[in-house]
């Protein structure tokens, strides 16, 4: 896939110095779903921003579509939709003149058969004549995304989706987020549940302290540092590791009643460390293998790039 939005070591500087993006350099390819990871002040929130055209970076080159944004910057506002974290709306409007308002904001003709659509989509369409304020928080974000479609964008930016959402919604927003991009829009979210980004990332990007870290296909990412582990549920209590596993990276866990022993690519390796504790009498009620998550792979990058070492 061809790259739609590139930066080239773009700054963000604040007026007291403090430097919200150092030297960013990042691709997305057009018509994926990237995930960008990172703790609260990472610089998510400043980095999709400066790629809206809602503030302005400091240094570097920001390109949409091959567009400069420097000279370009209304042209690629409205190639974007941008669902906020915050529920800012009108609180006494309806739901259908709130998001048709939002199209009208982009020079568009009323086409209500559109929106009409878009709110069925969305399971707005029985809310569409009720008031923001009477809406649920999840129904309110909902909106928010109808309003960031409502102008047909190429490309939606989703700044923490799930904040304040149940269960049932994520999952809905997510099966909404397949949709879009099987029409073609490229979909940029943050996100703080992981999972969420396992679950639906073609790519992931860890963001640290206004720097990107890694930027990998979460496929690739998985395959690469997500080593599986065997787990033995012990029969009975261990105070230490048996010596003779001690030529594997392995750790007592549930107050030494279970064993983790972390697996490398070998396809026989947990079978050969199963027979080797049986030959040594320890006897163990279960076992399991499981394969080490999206979410322990991004703490510890982030532990190893930050400076205070959290």
């Amino acid at each position: 896939m061809a790259n739609l939005i590139t930066l080239k070591k773009v700054n963000k500087f604040y007026k007291n110095n403090y430097q919200a993006l150092n030297k960013v350099s990042l691709n997305i390819k057009r018509g994926e779903i990237f995930a960008l990871l990172g703790p609260n002040g990472a610089g998510k929130t400043t980095l999709i921003n400066s790629i809206c055209g809602l503030s302005y970076h400091s240094s570097g080159t920001i390109k949409v579509a091959g567009l400069s944004l420097e000279k370009n910057r209304m042209a690629i506002k409205s190639m974007i939709g941008l669902v906020p974290q915050e529920l800012h709306l009108e609180a006494f409007d309806t739901v259908f003149s709130n998001v048709c308002y939002s199209r009208g904001l982009w020079g568009l003709k009323n086409n209500y058969d559109y929106i009409n659509t878009l709110l069925k989509k969305l399971k707005l369409y029985e809310k569409k004549d009720s008031l923001l304020i009477q809406l649920s928080g999840g129904m309110k974000r909902r909106v928010l995304i109808a309003k960031a479609l409502s102008h047909n964008p190429k490309i939606l930016f989703l700044d923490e989706p799930s904040a304040g959402v149940d269960v049932e919604l994520r999952q809905e927003m997510w099966q909404i987020i397949y949709k879009l991009r099987e029409k073609g829009v490229t979909i940029i979210l943050t996100t703080h549940y992981i999972e969420e980004a396992e679950e639906i990332a073609d790519r992931v990007g860890f963001i640290n302290e206004g720097k990107i870290i890694l930027v990998e296909e979460k496929k690739k990412l998985l395959n690469k540092l997500g080593n599986k582990k065997l787990v033995l549920k012990l029969s009975k209590k261990f105070i230490k590791i048996p010596s003779f596993l001690n030529i594997y990276s392995v750790k007592l866990t549930k107050n030494g009643r279970e064993l983790e022993i972390n697996l490398d690519k070998s396809q026989n390796e947990a079978i050969d460390i199963i027979n080797l504790i049986k030959k040594n009498n320890i006897s163990f009620l279960e076992f399991d293998i499981k394969k080490r998550s999206l979410e322990s792979i991004f703490i510890n990058f982030i532990k190893e790039n930050t400076n205070d070492k959290l």
